[in-house]
């Protein structure tokens, strides 16, 4: 399967339907690799792509799912996280998630292109994306103060390391861009039109 067959697009309210699916995928790859990952409600990822914080990829042939990652913003839009990375286990080893990766982070940069992007992983494809990106390892210390971030972590298996070491470790690591980068992806007019539209009516 060439890379060509699968789009990569900043997800609306008709991806919805893809929801359900997307969640079982994170919460199975979950499985298999041992790790804990933040849950989410079917509602949150609505939201998210309702409100073009979501970056999903389809098979242009029948519009199969094939990946996702979404955006959260914290302490009124200083902080930015890319977050949910998924690649379904049919498409990986086609570059998607740094596909993925590159569309979410271009998104966050278009929207907040002042704001500090920062990530928590435990995978090692991500940290490498991370990087190439410009991301750079820091300490817990140096990510978002928001209590609603954190509270994220709750449903993972892993929480008791961050409460035992007070927060300031666990088994992912963090990663924090500063913007000064050159933006890998391009964003669409329409989806900048949208965006700008939505802008406009959190404003009023």
């Amino acid at each position: 399967m060439e890379k060509e067959e699968i789009e990569v697009l900043v997800a609306d309210v008709e991806h919805e339907a893809y929801v359900d699916t997307i969640l079982d995928t994170i919460a199975e790859a979950a499985k298999v690799r041992g790790t804990g990952i933040a849950k989410r409600t079917h509602e949150y990822l609505a939201k998210k792509m309702a409100e073009a914080k979501a970056v999903i990829a389809l098979r242009k042939s029948d519009g199969r799912f094939a990946g996702f990652s979404y955006i959260e913003t914290w302490e009124n839009q200083q902080y930015v996280t890319t977050s949910g990375l998924i690649v379904h286990p049919d498409f990986r080893g086609l570059g998607l998630a740094k596909r993925i990766k590159d569309m979410t982070f271009t998104l966050a940069r278009t929207r907040w292109p002042h704001a500090k992007i920062f990530s928590l992983t435990s995978g090692a494809a991500v940290m490498n994306m991370n990087t190439k990106l410009g991301y750079q390892p820091v300490t817990f210390a140096d990510l978002t103060d928001d209590e609603a971030f954190w509270k994220g972590c709750e449903g993972c298996v892993n929480v008791d390391v961050l409460h035992r070491t007070g927060r300031k470790y666990c088994i992912c690591t963090a990663m924090l861009y500063d913007p000064t980068e050159h933006l890998p992806a391009k964003i669409t007019d329409d989806v900048l039109a949208r965006i700008r539209h939505l802008d406009e009516l959190e404003e009023k």
